[in-house]
């Protein structure tokens, strides 16, 4: 009877430890990011304001920890014709380190349609993105969110889901066949590190933060 009872107190204790939401930037400093071979963020990257600020030519951002399954969120803002994206899942792929990625764009200034798999909040060159999205404008922080668990993959864009496919499903397979991504069948479904992308102009992330599924 003890043993139940001590069980039913502790393994509500674990789950919610499980579950726990990870900050991934205190909002002071770039500890828990590093460039692409682990060291310390080009100088480019700097801590302005509460954010991740990509100030000049800095090459990408990555996280420390790799993350599989999650749910992931921030607030980002860019400046008129910047091109950004976020990454995750990002791990060596027959020798080259990929992702899938949330993209960023000033899509306006590209003159992308709201779907077009370049357009921001699309699943990038996979699948776009819900044509009456609501994208805010260069300048306004916007909020993103990334569910991966398993083999689904979803994409949030101010409160509202926008991109959504399962890897292996037929639908992904005909995407999957046109992509830049064909000769790496694996793509996509392995652990990997979340990656800030350095893609040219000023973009701003704050309030990043994950919770392990």
């Amino acid at each position: 009877m003890r043993l139940t009872l001590l069980f039913a107190i502790i393994y509500p204790l674990f789950a919610l430890a499980q579950v726990k939401e990870i900050q991934l930037f205190d909002g002071k400093t770039l500890v828990g990011w590093t460039d692409r071979q682990g060291g310390p963020p080009a100088e480019g990257w700097v801590v302005e304001d509460g954010c991740i600020l990509r100030r000049s030519k800095a090459g990408d951002l990555y996280s420390k920890e790799t993350f599989k399954d999650f749910e992931f969120s921030c607030e980002w803002k860019i400046t008129a014709g910047t091109n950004s994206g976020i990454k995750y899942r990002v791990a060596d792929y027959s020798g080259a380190i990929l992702g899938p990625e949330y993209q960023i764009l000033d899509d306006a200034k590209w003159k992308y349609a709201p779907e077009h798999l370049g357009a921001t909040a699309s699943i990038y060159a996979i699948k776009g993105a819900s044509a009456d999205k609501k994208l805010k404008p260069p300048g306004v922080f916007n909020l993103s969110s990334i569910v991966a668990k398993g083999r689904k993959l979803e994409h949030w864009l101010n409160g509202e889901k926008v991109a959504e496919i399962e890897i292996g499903s037929e639908d992904w397979k005909k995407r999957h066949a046109k992509s830049k991504f064909k000769s790496r069948p694996e793509f996509g479904t392995k652990s990997g590190r979340i990656m800030l992308q350095e893609h040219g102009g000023k973009v701003r992330f704050r309030n990043l933060k994950i919770r392990k599924l």
